[in-house]
């Protein structure tokens, strides 16, 4: 099968290319580069321009029209930029998706995974959340997600598509075998800012400490990012029995994580406990757009996916840290 990989050359996306080739699925990749790092697409078949330009995708369609199905990653993610930058989210991460659809749809690619988010959650009174939770985003970031599927969900009603919305949790970790990780340097996620304290000395800022978890910290699902991208090959191998092409329905949200929820000391835990040695921390108030969290119910990935996540945040750590270790050697400034 063949696969067309939109932002395919990010964090996420090029650890799903890396999990198709290893499981005999072929990636077409799009990416503008914007994030996104041509160090990750040495090798695989690439397109590099915007998802909007259809000109470009109509190319990518004559060039290989046996791609059977479409990735949809190319999105920016930063909570704390999204509220300072609205138009420009909704700009790239709903406008473009309207476009990119468009330009499946015209050349007869009728399978789509989404990547949305779990920021859209309400979470419940104990923080986790089923596909049926209620909905309630706080940032344009995790906004500009919900309203995707909502178009993506009148789009499949319409048109001749079928469309599965994987809402992720919190990735992290690399690629196991260290072909590609976290792109940026300077990373904004919470494990990548513990890794910066860890590297340069710089005080590791924990936010929200009045949230009413456990400990008064934020609660999360950390997944691997491996055990993500594997999710996407199961969707990728059975769209068919998910959403037969004869069948009434044509779009379905699945929940990726692990169903297990960690807060944030308790992640800062973990990482102390892998690196040997506490690091600097300081605790300040909320941001804004931030949420206590939440974390998944499973029960549908495992049985539509026949998925479950096999790796450990202890894993994600590990990973992490050898994969920025490796950051000099592997990205060009």
């Amino acid at each position: 099968m063949k696969v067309l990989i939109a932002g395919g050359a990010g964090f996420i996306g090029s650890t799903v290319a890396s999990a198709c080739l290893d499981n005999g699925l072929t990636p077409v990749v799009l990416d503008n580069l914007s994030t996104g790092r041509a160090e990750f697409v040495q090798d695989r078949i690439f397109y590099q321009g915007d998802i909007a330009d259809g000109h470009l995708i109509d190319r990518i369609f004559a060039d290989h029209p046996d791609i059977e199905a479409a990735v949809h990653a190319a999105a920016l993610i930063v909570v704390p930029e999204s509220v300072e930058q609205p138009l420009r989210y909704y700009r790239e991460n709903v406008a473009k998706s309207v476009d990119l659809v468009d330009h499946l749809v015209r050349n007869g690619c009728g399978k789509l995974l989404f990547s949305s988010s779990a920021s859209i959650y309400r979470p419940g009174e104990d923080f986790s959340v089923d596909e049926n939770a209620a909905l309630s985003p706080l940032s344009p970031y995790a906004r500009s997600k919900a309203v995707t599927e909502s178009i993506l969900e009148d789009a499949a009603n319409a048109y001749d598509l079928r469309v599965i919305s994987l809402r992720y949790f919190n990735p992290v970790g690399a690629d196991p075998s260290m072909r590609t990780g976290l792109q940026i340097r300077r990373p904004t996620h919470v494990l990548g800012k513990m890794i910066l304290a860890a590297e340069n000395g710089d005080p590791f800022t924990l936010t929200g400490t009045d949230w009413p978890t456990r400990d008064g910290s934020g609660i999360r699902d950390y997944i691997h990012v491996w055990d993500l991208a594997l999710a996407h090959v199961q969707a990728l191998r059975r769209f068919e029995k998910v959403l037969p092409a004869d069948g009434g329905k044509r779009y379905e949200a699945i929940n990726v994580g692990t169903g297990a929820g960690i807060t944030v000391r308790e992640l800062l835990g973990a990482f102390e406990e892998v690196l040997g040695r506490p690091i600097p921390t300081v605790e300040v108030g909320r941001r804004p757009g931030d949420s206590p969290g939440c974390y998944a119910r499973t029960e549908r990935v495992g049985e539509l996916l026949d998925w479950r996540a096999t790796l450990s945040v202890t894993d994600g750590i590990r990973h992490s840290l050898r994969w920025s270790r490796m950051l000099g050697s592997v990205l060009r400034d």
